[in-house]
């Protein structure tokens, strides 16, 4: 059964000026729906058929053309449109820009990389391209070079520069990949900036680090192969070695990979295929993305890369793992897995350069991600933590590559930002965001969890109180997506992240204050992004566009948008399964949470991140409904409402196929045993492949 939205009805949506597309994603898929990429590619061509005239709205100088990279539709109908720049035909570094819109779609506020101006006097280059490549070559440093030269307009400094960006690739001596960006003077022939395409970790079936786990393969008999079929069909290959190509497919007989050892190749393959399964799930399940590209498209693992390689890195393609020192310890422990995976989120969204405080930026956002899916998965072999490839042993001495609370604990990398952290190698500047995750999830000082011992300081000597993990990635996960840019600094990216929060929980919210009590915590001092200490009696809390973004809360009721009547603002997870189609009824209103009724194998989670009263009686209510083809005694198809703490979820009711109720009936639950904690209230439902169930909840509260 089919029970999301027709092309038909999001147009006639879109002509009320009500979003059919959920906040953080872009677009739901279900049986006999257009999938992602469908209604991504609608959007950005809709976007593109008028860039010229936005271009005009923006005052663009002439010569200035915009090229739409990527779309975010809000529930609310708010627009945030991503663009990249070219001027008299040339292309723009640094020139990206995210224009907000309001519903009816006027622009609202311009998010630019650098100063924002790409107008240069001249497109004519003093210096040849022959000159420009022989100063690439020279930085690079590396065998079997080839290089390549474009003039652009080089937008990321003080002023623009028509420059060329020199690409030049080759091999490291240590083995490593390189694509070396040199943006040359095209003037003068001095470098104004380099950076590399391949992002590395610079450290790190039956798996190596996770056990005995579950891994999606393709086949059947005694022939199967390492082709995920359930996340975009990803495969995992075995380079034997090599440094180059796309290595060998991994196959088997019996459909059991590894043995929990390095002397079986499979092993570290089942470490890798594993990883990238987690790390799909996670961006799907809780941030509303659809793999790396945000179209459904899986990406290739590669294992066993050059000779005793210590390393692992994203070439804007794929993930590859060497097998660490002395081919011992392969680097495809899960957060180094996410870690790698995230560069691709990173390279498709806010595109963060490598280099000054965005390179910082970029590599804290794949060791945020990396713990993110590791505490996710919750895998008892490799339980959550704030250290960052703890397993793979990396400095010999069973010390991880990275330590999130107090970064400064690797030698090196700083605690708190100042105006010389951009001057740091990227691996070590990302200690500050870093450091603002862990302070923002936990808060400061001394505290163990899932059995590792933290002691997190404050540069303000503050004491901080930590907003939550969940609510901390998803407001990360926000201000990339939607806020960030390419030159993006810690200042800017302060500003980025208030007003995410100020998105998904409100301008008045304790997260919001978290956020930017962490910041503050780090020496970023405010900028033009604020939380509001007080919220006028009813009034709305408004994003920064001043359209609503949630439906107040009635009484007490501590959830926001409780009857999803503002769409899926607020609740992240799945997207799809918060709407307004009417194959169902909403018990009020008009939109409910609809989970399952697919026909389908699937599951779907959504769920919102609330403070549990430390006072009081907190109880737990919503309004459920539920219906299915399927017959007998048998369970096929189950619905839980859980509570998620930490690392810890707990069911407080499964609801099944067996025993449906098509009418709406008020669940209740006493929530005393979380109390003063910041938890996620989650509603996952799974459906077999064939007949549908469906549940819908609607009107839901938490009172103290």
């Amino acid at each position: 059964m089919n029970r999301k939205t027709t092309i038909a009805a999001m147009a006639a949506l879109a002509t009320a000026g009500v979003a059919a597309v959920p906040i953080g994603a872009t677009a739901a898929t279900q049986a006999g729906e257009p999938g992602p990429a469908t209604s991504r590619s609608a959007l950005i061509a809709g976007q593109q058929s008028a860039a010229a005239s936005t271009a005009k709205t923006l005052g663009l100088a002439s010569g200035e053309q915009l090229q739409v990279k990527d779309v975010i539709r809000d529930a609310n109908g708010a627009t945030h449109v991503r663009y990249n720049r070219t001027y008299d035909g040339l292309r723009v570094v640094g020139g990206d820009l995210v224009v907000h819109e309001a519903p009816s779609g006027t622009v609202t506020s311009v998010d630019k990389a650098g100063s924002g101006k790409v107008a240069v006097a001249s497109t004519t280059p003093s210096v040849s391209a022959t000159s420009a490549k022989s100063t690439g070559q020279s930085l690079a440093k590396a065998s079997k070079e080839k290089s390549t030269s474009e003039l652009v307009v080089y937008a990321a400094g003080a002023s623009p520069r028509l420059a060329y960006d020199v690409v030049t690739t080759g091999i490291k001596a240590d083995q490593t990949p390189t694509r070396l960006h040199t943006i040359v003077d095209a003037e003068t022939g001095a470098t104004l900036t380099s950076y590399d395409d391949i992002r590395n970790a610079s450290g790190t079936g039956k798996t190596l680090y996770s056990g005995n786990v579950t891994i999606t393969t393709s086949g059947s008999g005694s022939s199967y192969t390492m082709t995920d079929t359930a996340h975009g069909n990803g495969t995992t290959t075995d380079l034997k070695g090599a440094t180059s190509g796309n290595g060998t497919l991994f196959t088997d007989a019996d459909n059991v990979w590894g043995n929990n050892a390095t002397s079986d190749r499979a092993s570290a393959a089942a470490d890798a295929h594993y990883g990238a399964a987690a790390t799909w799930d996670f961006y799907k399940n809780v941030m509303g993305r659809n793999g790396i590209f945000n179209n459904g498209t899986g990406v290739r693992s590669r294992v066993h890369y050059g000779n005793a390689y210590v390393n692992a890195f994203w070439d804007g393609s794929q993930m590859t793992y060497g097998d660490g020192s002395g081919n011992a310890r392969p680097l495809v422990e899960i957060d180094v897995a996410a870690h790698e995976m995230s560069h691709g989120v990173t390279e498709n969204t806010a595109g963060l350069a490598y280099t000054g405080d965005a390179g910082g930026l970029n590599e804290a956002t794949s060791d945020i991600f990396g713990t993110s899916v590791e505490f996710y998965e919750n895998n008892a072999s490799d339980v959550g933590d704030y250290l960052i490839g703890e397993k793979i042993n990396i400095n010999g001495n069973n010390t991880p590559l990275r330590y999130q609370d107090k970064p400064s604990r690797d030698g090196t990398s700083p605690d708190c930002w100042s105006t010389n952290t951009k001057n740091l190698d990227p691996h070590y500047s990302s200690g500050v965001g870093n450091h603002w995750f862990y302070l923002a999830s936990e808060g400061s000082g001394a505290k163990t969890i899932n059995g590792v011992s933290y002691n997190s300081p404050t540069c303000n000597s503050s004491t901080v109180t930590g907003i939550g993990r969940d609510a901390a990635s998803k407001i990360w996960y926000r201000a990339l997506s939607t806020y960030m840019v390419s030159s993006e600094t810690y200042p800017q990216a302060r500003n980025s992240t208030i007003k995410a929060a100020i998105d998904l929980y409100g301008a008045s919210s304790s997260q919001c204050a978290g956020v930017a009590a962490a910041w503050s915590a780090l020496s970023v001092a405010a900028g033009s992004a604020t939380c509001s200490t007080t919220t006028p009696t009813g009034t709305p809390t408004s994003t920064p566009t001043g359209t609503p973004t949630t439906t107040p809360p009635t009484g007490t009721n501590l959830l926001l948008n409780p009857g999803f009547e503002s769409g899926a603002v607020n609740w992240t997870g799945t997207s799809g399964p918060v709407t307004n189609n009417t194959g169902r009824p909403a018990r009020t209103g008009s939109w409910k949470l609809w989970i399952g009724g697919n026909g389908s194998a699937g599951t779907e989670t959504v769920g919102q991140s609330v403070a549990v009263p430390s006072t009081g009686n907190p109880t737990l209510t919503f309004w459920l409904r539920s219906d299915t083809a399927e017959t007998g005694s048998t369970v096929y198809d189950s619905m839980k409402a859980q509570v998620v703490s930490g690392s810890t979820t707990t069911t407080l009711a499964t609801y099944t196929n067996v025993g449906t109720n098509a009418t709406y009936t008020q669940k209740s639950f006493d929530l005393s045993s979380f109390k003063g904690k910041t938890v996620t209230i989650r509603f996952t439902g799974t459906e077999d492949s064939y007949l549908q169930t469906s549940w819908v909840i609607d009107d839901t509260s938490l009172t103290s």
